[in-house]
């Protein structure tokens, strides 16, 4: 059954500041008609602070708007940040939910553990959505496939040069109304492999979701698209020989005897969505395999349907088909694929559980709204 949001600790009361120039009914509607993710954000923001002394103090919801820092502000010359991005769905009754929010909490305390960032509470993060629902929830759209995406973030605001972790640390949340990932909407697209740059290298930031893992990629995005490509496929630092992830999704193999296989590394994040499908797939009586998988096994499995689809997953895109990889050494896959029939019915089973259509067995929808 779904549950509700855990109440925050008591000392943890957010001041709430309204913005006197949020958006009107008539601008609202015309963004929600068709939101574009990332471009347009709502009326207001968390802000929490944290310092080495007073620890997690002065939570508010404030109006958006920019951030001051300071010149010598820690994360401008030393990268020590983190995210998050999870989404809020319109249920049919009205009522705004999340999916598996603890989860977002726990990889963000993950990720802080390895950027030498303070651990924010399960507690505080899950009120931080309640708090900033209760003020723009009615930016959340209830078109098919649109949802208000959630984008929680954290980074070092101390301003000194010297390598040390911060004493200073804020933790923002913002939001966002949004529509299909790819604009072309859930259709197969197409990969390029990079066999020159790496995302993450051993002992790196790898399973951290961090900023500079996706700045290392884009340089790796852009060949992507002067390739026709919409997405990057990393291999591995090493020996650049297994596959890894997409530029800022999960991968997954179907074979033809129904067993689903996902690249398994010490440098792959963890991926919300990518272990719900494969639970999904798990109730219904698949194998499921975390296992390294290398490029050659991958494209002799292609060329002899022992893999039968390939797709992508994560909490932008949810699940996304993949058609064709394009490499250096020639294409594995069609342009012509169309959509795996497990890839789609895997989607639309948990699609339906995040837009409240259908029961919720795991417990994995979070009621943000009352």
């Amino acid at each position: 059954m779904p549950i509700d949001l855990p109440m925050a600790q008591k000392d943890l009361l957010f001041q709430v500041t309204r913005n006197d120039q949020a958006k009107s009914v008539a601008e609202l509607e015309d963004i929600l008609a068709a939101p574009a993710f990332g471009q347009v954000f709502t009326d207001h923001m968390v802000d929490i602070c944290w310092s080495e002394k007073g620890g997690w103090h002065r939570p508010r919801v404030q109006p958006y708007g920019p951030i001051a820092l300071d010149p010598a502000a820690s994360v401008l010359h030393y990268g020590q940040e983190i995210f998050e991005g999870l989404k809020a769905y319109r249920h049919p009754d009205g009522s705004v939910w999340s999916f598996r929010p603890d989860q977002n909490a726990k990889r963000l305390q993950r990720s802080a553990k390895r950027m030498a960032l303070p651990d924010l509470p399960e507690e505080y993060f899950l009120e931080s959505l309640r708090q900033l629902i209760a003020v723009d929830g009615h930016w959340t759209p209830g078109a098919p496939e649109t949802s208000l995406y959630l984008r929680p973030f954290m980074f070092a605001k101390e301003a000194f040069l010297g390598i040390r972790p911060a004493k200073k640390v804020n933790y923002y949340l913002i939001a966002s109304p949004t529509g299909a990932y790819f604009p072309g909407g859930v259709s197969p697209v197409s990969i390029w492999l990079s066999t020159t740059y790496s995302r993450a290298g051993k002992g790196g930031t790898g399973q951290a979701k961090t900023g500079g893992n996706y700045a290392a990629s884009l340089v790796a995005q852009m060949e992507a698209a002067e390739h026709g490509c919409q997405q990057v496929m990393f291999l591995d630092s090493v020996e650049g020989k297994y596959l890894e992830e997409l530029g800022g999704m999960n991968v997954v193999l179907v074979y033809a005897d129904g067993t689903l296989v996902t690249p398994a590394s010490e440098t792959i994040l963890e991926g919300i969505t990518r272990d719900s499908i494969l639970q999904l797939a798990a109730d219904r009586g698949h194998a499921v395999e975390r296992r390294p998988v290398a490029l050659e096994e991958f494209r002799q499995g292609v060329a002899s349907s022992q893999i039968t689809e390939v797709f992508a997953c994560g909490t932008a895109a949810v699940v996304t088909p993949i058609g064709q990889v394009l490499t250096p050494d020639g294409p594995i896959g069609s342009a012509n694929a169309e959509a795996g029939e497990l890839t789609m019915s895997l989607r639309e089973q948990l699609t339906d559980i995040q837009y409240g259509r259908a029961e919720d067995p795991y417990g994995w929808m979070v009621r943000l709204s009352q």
